[in-house]
């Protein structure tokens, strides 16, 4: 991979990466579901918080390309 690939792998990770977290957490969420449920109820809080500081990546990214 050059060094643009890099860049431009960085720039999506930067802005996206924690939803991807939360999207893995919720299909292991799903697939867990009712088996164990310390693991049901902290991948749920995996969830909600790697969402939220998606959602406030994505918001603050989009501002700083505004500016």
């Amino acid at each position: 991979m050059s060094n643009k690939d890099h860049l431009r792998l960085g720039k999506w990770l930067e802005k996206y990466g924690t939803l991807v977290i939360a999207l893995s957490c919720l299909s292991s969420l799903i697939t867990s579901w009712g088996d164990n449920w310390v693991l049901t109820s902290f991948l749920g809080l995996g969830v909600l918080t790697c969402g939220t500081i998606g959602v406030f990546d994505i918001k603050r990214a989009v501002h700083n390309e505004k500016d």
